[in-house]
């Protein structure tokens, strides 16, 4: 049961109303084309770097195949929606179970590997996806799908954000989150009290996958075109380095590590090769300075914003 208490009245109004206020900027011609692809991007790349924060952050498993995951939420909902003409919440909903399938899959006999060996294992099996994607003629093969139906916007890509941090905040805070920290601080232990540990680090491979494969579908239904090349291990590169960046087991930290690499790119993109390496040494300075990443594992609390807003507004001292 759903308590509306003070703290959530206000997180939903602010969410309802940064909404409105997008949709009311587009209307009226404030945003231009290139800050509404970076604009979608941005959300694209929250949903990715939650759902990996999931699997990595919270439950202590490198893994780097979420490009592939990525890849089959696309393929699956343009083959829906360009191929089939199925509407286009039957493709997100089809690309995303079947992402979280193929984690499934994957995750099922790869889970029992640690370290390393998982994240070569992973980073396999999105080259295999790649690799797939590039022979089948049905999919366009190397060339891609073009010509993808334009079917998202600000609307469908807001609900998304909001349903994936909505659900992972609500299964980290779960008997089922607090036994994939369990995993990630000791998995000897975890077992020891009884935990599957097997059970639980598939159950969120499958649903960062699940995620994952929504974000692919956003991205193919709004750039028109997808191909092989475009999930790549960088990409899923990117997607770690924005966890890593944010801070291991932090959902604000992903967000806010989502939106400023994402603009941090846009802004340098006049900047052609140059911009890599000032990227890059953004990267590392923060690394340096901030190993733990922006966030750590805190999350922002409006009730302790409040209260240190009342301590600011309070009587002073003689």
């Amino acid at each position: 049961m759903v308590r509306f208490s003070k703290k959530n009245l206000i997180t939903m109004a602010g969410v309802i109303f940064f909404y409105f206020l997008v949709l009311g900027m587009q209307a009226g011609g404030l945003i231009s084309k290139f800050q509404e692809i970076n604009l979608m991007m941005l959300g694209i790349n929250i949903i990715l770097a939650v759902s990996l924060n999931l699997i990595v952050g919270f439950t202590g498993q490198l893994a780097l195949g979420h490009a592939g995951f990525m890849a089959v939420g696309a393929y699956v909902a343009a083959i829906l929606t360009m191929k089939l003409h199925q509407p286009f919440l039957l493709a997100l909903v089809a690309g995303a179970l079947a992402a979280a399938m193929a984690g499934f899959i994957i995750g099922l006999p790869t889970l029992r590997l640690k370290g390393d060996y998982l994240a070569i294992a992973t980073l396999g099996f999105g080259e295999i996806i790649r690799g797939a994607a590039n022979n089948i003629n049905y999919i366009g093969g190397a060339a891609g799908m073009i010509g993808i139906p334009r079917l998202t916007n600000w609307t469908w890509l807001y609900i998304m954000i909001v349903f994936t941090v909505l659900v992972t905040v609500n299964l980290i805070n779960s008997s089922h989150g607090r036994a994939c920290v369990a995993i990630r601080e000791n998995e000897i232990a975890a077992e020891t009290m009884g935990i599957n540990t097997t059970y639980y680090k598939v159950l969120a491979f499958a649903l960062g996958a699940f995620f994952a494969g929504v974000a692919g579908a956003l991205y193919a239904h709004y750039f028109f075109l997808i191909q092989p090349v475009t999930f790549t291990f960088f990409r899923s590169f990117d997607i770690l380095v924005m966890v890593v960046f944010g801070g291991l087991g932090s959902i604000t930290g992903s967000i806010i590590a989502a939106a400023g690499i994402t603009l941090i790119n846009a802004a340098l993109q006049q900047l052609a090769v140059l911009r890599m390496v000032i990227y890059a040494v953004l990267l590392v300075v923060v690394m340096i300075f901030r190993p733990q990443g922006l966030m750590g594992n805190w999350e922002f609390s409006l009730d302790r914003w409040l209260k240190k807003r009342g301590a600011a507004s309070g009587p002073a001292r003689n």
